[in-house]
């Protein structure tokens, strides 16, 4: 049995409760770290754990704390990134529904580590009974004396807030994410300056995912050093992973990093295989915005080796023939799903929650959608596979923020890699309407390139 750090407790009675979560060793790292460590020392332990951002960018969690300004007589903020709104990715609710206090604590760990005072938990707006959840958790943790003025008699002072969002999936970056909580419109900002530099209500401010967050208590608990023992190479400890399409278990699964894709997806132990017996035909294994790959190159690389469940080897080959970890929304496709719909409802997506701040990606998700209505419909043209390309291309890397990217990136794969399901659509138009065009070769082995 693969360890579990986060959700080692989920399944006990109560542990929703400060009582129980208490009793099962919860908040252990905040003692340790208010009486016995400095705040530069918790920077050093979680930059010594090798954590990475786990809400999609994968950037250096220790890392991007030292990069926090500490200018002389300002606030610094610490926010919580809860608007989680990624399609195929769940696993930040279902930490918060289930064990809340793992994040409360984290959010002390972590907020002591960066001098925050004042600290808030940024919660999607649709998620209300999280929000809930929380309040109480935190009402429970004040009483206990995790929260308020001199927490443990340390003299550190915390104030932590949940505040709801707009429901917007633009308020997951966090630029955007800060604009909101300042009450404005969640447009991006352009960077530089950074939010560690300049951040909430123009303060040093660090933003990270609700996952990497809750973390920080194993590392500071067992030590940077044993966190980084869990994974391989850059990828290290452990992964909430939420699995969905058509899986025989879907749900949300913590893995140790570097456990192979197709161990992940046939074993018992995780999602037991294909659902009603069909076989595999594609996968996004990040969430929505993460290129999509046929079976057999979710499985093995282009070299030929089994491919992991890491930054590192998901991302093997390039956007040729690799993708990307991002926020552990592994989505599964059989064969009797259709790319070209599947395309055309991220689109979708991408269009109506594009903030239209950026011409390239106001103007490119609405043409990219109407395009793949068009083939979708029987109407479309072979210009039109390659008009969507060329769309794709001109968002890609033009845009303030990462969702012109997020946009393009699945259409960009979904023809590179299933280009004849897209002119099969064109060719056969009326047939398309009442039957997909199946597996075909996607899950076929591929020659090894050495």
């Amino acid at each position: 049995m693969a360890r579990k750090l986060l959700l080692t407790h989920i399944n006990v009675p109560g542990i929703r409760t400060f009582d129980v979560y208490r009793q099962k060793g919860g908040y252990r790292a905040v003692e340790k770290a208010l009486k016995t460590l400095s705040p530069d020392d918790v920077v050093e332990e979680v930059k010594k754990s090798g954590l990475r951002g786990r809400g999609g960018a994968g950037f250096p969690t220790g890392m991007k704390w030292s990069f926090l300004a500490k200018p002389e007589g300002v606030p610094r903020y610490l926010v919580c990134n809860a608007d989680e709104s990624e399609p195929g990715t769940f696993k930040d609710r279902y930490l918060m529904t289930h064990i809340p206090h793992a994040l409360i604590e984290g959010m002390i760990v972590a907020s002591y580590a960066l001098g925050a005072n004042t600290s808030y938990i940024y919660v999607r707006g649709e998620m209300m009974p999280q929000v809930r959840i929380l309040e109480r958790a935190i009402a429970e943790a004040k009483q206990a004396g995790f929260l308020g003025k001199n927490i443990l008699a340390t003299g550190y002072d915390l104030e932590l807030y949940v505040q709801p969002g707009g429901g917007a999936y633009i308020c997951g970056e966090e630029t955007a994410l800060l604009e909101s909580l300042e009450g404005k419109r969640g447009n991006p900002r352009i960077k530089p300056p950074f939010p560690a530099v300049s951040g909430l209500y123009n303060c040093p401010t660090v933003v990270n995912n609700v996952e990497s967050i809750a973390a920080t208590v194993p590392i500071i608990n067992d030590g940077g050093e044993e966190y980084a023992k869990i994974g391989i190479e850059r990828s290290t400890g452990t992964k909430l992973i939420s699995a969905g399409g058509n899986l025989n278990k879907p749900g949300v699964y913590e893995i140790e990093l570097g456990l192979p894709v197709e161990e992940f997806i046939y074993s018992e132990e995780y999602c037991g295989g294909v659902a009603n017996g069909k076989r595999l035909k594609a996968v996004v294994a990040g969430g929505s915005s993460v290129p999509i790959l046929p079976a057999n190159l979710i499985l093995k690389t282009l070299k030929g080796e089994s491919r992991l469940m890491t930054y590192e080897s998901l991302a093997d080959g390039g956007f040729q023939s690799g993708t990307m970890l991002g926020s552990g929304g592994f989505i599964a496709f059989d064969e009797d799903q259709c790319i070209v719909r599947n395309t055309w409802n991220f689109t979708r997506f991408y269009h109506h929650e594009s903030c239209g701040q950026c011409s390239p990606c106001r103007e490119g998700t609405g043409w990219m959608e109407k395009v793949l209505h068009k083939i979708e419909h029987g109407h479309g043209t072979f210009s039109d596979i390659d008009l969507l390309v060329d769309v794709a291309k001109k968002i890609e890397g033009n845009t303030i923020c990462p969702l012109g990217d997020a946009a393009a990136w699945p259409v960009a794969s979904a023809i590179r890699h299933f280009r004849d399901e897209f002119e099969w659509h064109v060719t056969n138009g009326q047939e398309a309407q009442t039957r997909n065009y199946g597996l075909a070769h996607y899950a076929d082995p591929l020659e090894p390139v050495m």
